[in-house]
Protein backbone atom coordinates (compact mmCIF):
# COMPACT_ATOMS: atom_id res chain seq x y z
CA UNK A 1 0.00 0.00 0.00
CA UNK A 2 1.41 3.44 -0.90
CA UNK A 3 -0.10 7.18 -0.68
CA UNK A 4 0.09 10.21 -2.60
CA UNK A 5 -1.02 13.15 -0.91
CA UNK A 6 -1.08 17.15 -1.37
CA UNK A 7 -0.61 19.84 0.72
CA UNK A 8 1.60 17.99 3.32
CA UNK A 9 3.66 21.11 4.49
CA UNK A 10 1.16 21.86 7.00
CA UNK A 11 -2.74 21.85 8.84
CA UNK A 12 -4.69 18.49 8.03
CA UNK A 13 -2.35 17.41 5.33
CA UNK A 14 0.03 17.38 7.59
CA UNK A 15 -1.53 15.42 9.94
CA UNK A 16 -2.53 13.06 6.95
CA UNK A 17 0.58 12.54 6.06
CA UNK A 18 2.12 11.92 9.90
CA UNK A 19 -0.82 9.44 10.56
CA UNK A 20 -0.18 7.55 6.98
CA UNK A 21 3.29 7.04 7.89
CA UNK A 22 2.63 5.98 11.33
CA UNK A 23 0.86 3.37 9.80
CA UNK A 24 4.09 2.77 7.91
CA UNK A 25 2.44 3.97 4.79
CA UNK A 26 4.85 5.00 2.23
CA UNK A 27 3.90 8.44 1.15
CA UNK A 28 4.54 10.61 -2.23
CA UNK A 29 3.70 14.29 -0.81
CA UNK A 30 3.21 17.05 -3.16
CA UNK A 31 3.37 20.58 -1.88
CA UNK A 32 5.00 23.86 -2.45
CA UNK A 33 7.44 23.50 0.19
CA UNK A 34 8.45 20.80 1.69
CA UNK A 35 7.76 19.27 5.69
CA UNK A 36 11.07 19.43 7.74
CA UNK A 37 9.99 17.46 10.68
CA UNK A 38 7.96 14.98 8.84
CA UNK A 39 11.33 14.09 6.68
CA UNK A 40 13.42 13.78 9.78
CA UNK A 41 11.01 11.26 11.61
CA UNK A 42 10.02 9.35 8.29
CA UNK A 43 12.97 9.97 6.43
CA UNK A 44 12.57 6.21 4.49
CA UNK A 45 8.89 6.33 3.58
CA UNK A 46 8.66 10.05 2.82
CA UNK A 47 8.99 11.40 -0.38
CA UNK A 48 8.51 15.19 -1.34
CA UNK A 49 8.67 16.92 -4.29
CA UNK A 50 8.07 21.08 -4.29
CA UNK A 51 5.93 22.02 -6.74
CA UNK A 52 3.36 24.91 -7.09
CA UNK A 53 -0.03 22.70 -7.93
CA UNK A 54 -1.54 26.18 -8.88
CA UNK A 55 0.37 25.97 -11.71
CA UNK A 56 -1.21 23.70 -14.47
CA UNK A 57 1.84 23.58 -16.88
CA UNK A 58 4.35 23.27 -13.95
CA UNK A 59 1.86 19.44 -12.83
CA UNK A 60 1.45 18.55 -16.33
CA UNK A 61 5.07 18.96 -16.91
CA UNK A 62 5.98 16.46 -13.96
CA UNK A 63 3.74 14.02 -14.56
CA UNK A 64 5.36 13.42 -17.78
CA UNK A 65 7.99 12.09 -15.93
CA UNK A 66 8.80 9.23 -14.14
CA UNK A 67 8.02 10.10 -10.33
CA UNK A 68 4.68 9.00 -9.89
CA UNK A 69 5.00 5.80 -11.64
CA UNK A 70 8.20 4.68 -10.45
CA UNK A 71 6.72 5.18 -6.68
CA UNK A 72 3.53 3.22 -8.08
CA UNK A 73 5.40 0.53 -9.21
CA UNK A 74 4.31 -2.82 -8.37
CA UNK A 75 1.67 -1.69 -6.04
CA UNK A 76 -1.11 -3.30 -5.61
CA UNK A 77 -2.98 -0.66 -3.74
CA UNK A 78 -2.66 2.90 -4.25
CA UNK A 79 -4.29 6.04 -2.39
CA UNK A 80 -4.53 9.37 -3.80
CA UNK A 81 -5.55 11.96 -1.23
CA UNK A 82 -6.39 15.61 -2.64
CA UNK A 83 -6.20 17.70 0.32
CA UNK A 84 -3.80 21.11 -1.12
CA UNK A 85 -6.61 23.79 -1.49
CA UNK A 86 -7.36 27.68 -0.91
CA UNK A 87 -10.27 29.71 0.41
CA UNK A 88 -9.25 32.55 -1.76
CA UNK A 89 -10.08 34.83 -3.04
CA UNK A 90 -13.24 35.85 -0.38
CA UNK A 91 -15.33 38.48 -1.09
CA UNK A 92 -18.04 39.41 -3.46
CA UNK A 93 -17.53 39.66 -7.37
CA UNK A 94 -16.41 42.73 -7.83
CA UNK A 95 -13.53 42.54 -4.99
CA UNK A 96 -12.28 39.29 -6.26
CA UNK A 97 -8.57 39.41 -8.06
CA UNK A 98 -9.02 37.79 -11.68
CA UNK A 99 -5.53 36.02 -11.41
CA UNK A 100 -5.98 35.03 -7.82
CA UNK A 101 -9.62 32.87 -9.23
CA UNK A 102 -7.42 31.03 -11.82
CA UNK A 103 -5.12 29.67 -9.45
CA UNK A 104 -8.41 28.73 -6.99
CA UNK A 105 -9.53 26.74 -9.49
CA UNK A 106 -6.23 25.75 -11.01
CA UNK A 107 -5.81 24.24 -7.31
CA UNK A 108 -8.73 23.42 -6.11
CA UNK A 109 -10.28 21.82 -9.17
CA UNK A 110 -7.64 21.24 -12.00
CA UNK A 111 -4.63 19.95 -9.50
CA UNK A 112 -7.19 16.75 -8.09
CA UNK A 113 -8.32 16.12 -11.27
CA UNK A 114 -5.09 15.69 -13.15
CA UNK A 115 -3.53 13.46 -9.94
CA UNK A 116 -6.76 11.24 -10.26
CA UNK A 117 -6.39 10.83 -13.57
CA UNK A 118 -2.63 10.52 -13.69
CA UNK A 119 -2.93 7.82 -10.81
CA UNK A 120 -5.62 5.41 -12.33
CA UNK A 121 -3.52 5.40 -15.61
CA UNK A 122 -0.35 4.60 -13.51
CA UNK A 123 -2.01 1.94 -11.86
CA UNK A 124 -3.95 -0.52 -13.68
CA UNK A 125 -3.18 -3.96 -12.28
CA UNK A 126 -3.09 -2.38 -8.77
CA UNK A 127 -6.23 -4.64 -6.72
CA UNK A 128 -7.61 -1.82 -4.75
CA UNK A 129 -7.24 1.72 -5.72
CA UNK A 130 -8.90 4.50 -3.78
CA UNK A 131 -9.08 8.52 -4.37
CA UNK A 132 -10.38 10.70 -2.03
CA UNK A 133 -10.90 14.86 -2.51
CA UNK A 134 -11.39 16.37 0.22
CA UNK A 135 -14.26 18.68 -0.43
CA UNK A 136 -16.07 21.33 2.08
CA UNK A 137 -19.93 22.04 3.36
CA UNK A 138 -19.05 24.74 1.22
CA UNK A 139 -19.96 22.75 -1.83
CA UNK A 140 -22.97 21.93 -0.93
CA UNK A 141 -24.23 25.20 0.69
CA UNK A 142 -23.73 28.25 -0.65
CA UNK A 143 -22.08 31.10 1.54
CA UNK A 144 -21.68 34.72 0.53
CA UNK A 145 -18.57 35.81 0.28
CA UNK A 146 -17.27 32.32 -1.11
CA UNK A 147 -18.31 31.97 -4.37
CA UNK A 148 -15.08 31.19 -5.95
CA UNK A 149 -14.56 28.67 -2.74
CA UNK A 150 -18.26 27.00 -2.97
CA UNK A 151 -18.19 26.37 -6.92
CA UNK A 152 -14.48 24.64 -7.03
CA UNK A 153 -15.66 22.69 -4.17
CA UNK A 154 -18.89 21.80 -5.46
CA UNK A 155 -16.90 20.70 -8.74
CA UNK A 156 -14.98 18.14 -6.58
CA UNK A 157 -17.80 16.35 -5.47
CA UNK A 158 -19.71 15.78 -9.05
CA UNK A 159 -16.42 15.05 -10.23
CA UNK A 160 -16.40 12.07 -7.54
CA UNK A 161 -19.96 11.39 -8.68
CA UNK A 162 -19.38 11.11 -12.52
CA UNK A 163 -15.95 9.05 -11.93
CA UNK A 164 -17.86 6.58 -9.75
CA UNK A 165 -20.27 5.92 -12.57
CA UNK A 166 -17.48 4.86 -15.08
CA UNK A 167 -17.16 2.26 -12.55
CA UNK A 168 -13.37 1.56 -13.35
CA UNK A 169 -12.19 -2.20 -12.08
CA UNK A 170 -10.81 -1.94 -8.59
CA UNK A 171 -11.35 2.32 -8.51
CA UNK A 172 -13.31 3.92 -5.43
CA UNK A 173 -13.88 7.82 -5.15
CA UNK A 174 -15.19 9.68 -2.65
CA UNK A 175 -15.63 13.08 -1.94
CA UNK A 176 -15.44 14.18 1.41
CA UNK A 177 -16.35 17.03 3.65
CA UNK A 178 -14.24 16.57 7.07
CA UNK A 179 -16.00 18.99 9.08
CA UNK A 180 -14.49 22.44 10.74
CA UNK A 181 -10.78 22.27 11.63
CA UNK A 182 -8.34 24.69 13.73
CA UNK A 183 -6.07 25.13 10.72
CA UNK A 184 -4.37 28.31 9.10
CA UNK A 185 -7.20 28.75 6.59
CA UNK A 186 -9.28 29.18 9.82
CA UNK A 187 -7.13 31.78 11.01
CA UNK A 188 -7.21 33.31 7.65
CA UNK A 189 -11.14 33.37 7.47
CA UNK A 190 -11.21 35.10 11.21
CA UNK A 191 -8.96 37.92 9.96
CA UNK A 192 -11.36 38.44 7.03
CA UNK A 193 -13.42 41.47 7.26
CA UNK A 194 -17.04 41.25 7.36
CA UNK A 195 -17.46 43.14 3.75
CA UNK A 196 -15.74 40.15 2.08
CA UNK A 197 -17.41 37.48 4.12
CA UNK A 198 -20.24 38.48 6.21
CA UNK A 199 -20.66 34.88 7.99
CA UNK A 200 -17.09 35.50 9.52
CA UNK A 201 -18.68 35.74 12.86
CA UNK A 202 -19.64 32.62 12.82
CA UNK A 203 -16.28 31.06 12.38
CA UNK A 204 -15.69 33.46 15.22
CA UNK A 205 -17.75 31.93 17.57
CA UNK A 206 -16.48 28.25 17.00
CA UNK A 207 -13.00 28.77 17.80
CA UNK A 208 -14.06 30.96 20.83
CA UNK A 209 -16.06 28.21 22.19
CA UNK A 210 -13.81 25.56 21.31
CA UNK A 211 -15.70 23.96 18.73
CA UNK A 212 -12.85 23.35 16.01
CA UNK A 213 -11.46 19.61 15.48
CA UNK A 214 -8.05 19.78 15.67
CA UNK A 215 -6.06 18.32 12.67
CA UNK A 216 -4.69 15.48 14.15
CA UNK A 217 -7.99 13.96 15.51
CA UNK A 218 -9.66 14.95 11.86
CA UNK A 219 -6.73 12.84 10.22
CA UNK A 220 -7.33 9.55 11.98
CA UNK A 221 -10.98 9.51 11.03
CA UNK A 222 -10.03 10.73 7.38
CA UNK A 223 -7.61 8.25 7.21
CA UNK A 224 -9.38 4.87 9.19
CA UNK A 225 -12.56 6.06 6.83
CA UNK A 226 -10.40 5.90 3.26
CA UNK A 227 -8.93 2.43 4.93
CA UNK A 228 -12.42 0.90 5.49
CA UNK A 229 -14.19 -1.50 3.15
CA UNK A 230 -16.96 0.53 2.60
CA UNK A 231 -14.66 3.62 0.88
CA UNK A 232 -16.38 4.73 -1.43
CA UNK A 233 -20.20 3.57 -1.63
CA UNK A 234 -21.26 7.05 -1.34
CA UNK A 235 -19.49 8.95 -3.75
CA UNK A 236 -20.16 12.22 -2.19
CA UNK A 237 -19.96 12.42 1.72
CA UNK A 238 -19.48 13.84 5.23
CA UNK A 239 -17.40 12.96 7.54
CA UNK A 240 -19.34 14.63 10.84
CA UNK A 241 -22.12 11.72 9.69
CA UNK A 242 -19.81 8.75 9.34
CA UNK A 243 -19.74 5.88 12.02
CA UNK A 244 -17.13 5.80 14.56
Amino acid sequence: MKAILTGHSRGLGAAIAENLLSRQIPVLALARTKNAELAQRFPAALTQVELDLADSNALAQWLKGQTLRKFLEGCRTALLINNAGTVQPVGPLDLQDVSTIARAVTLNVAAPMMLASAVAAATPEANDRRILHVSSGAGRSPYPGWSVYCATKAAMDQHARAAALDKMRALRICSLAPGIIDTDMQAEIRATSLQQFPLREKFDTLKRNGELVSPQSCAKRLVDYLLVEKFGAEPVADLRSLGG
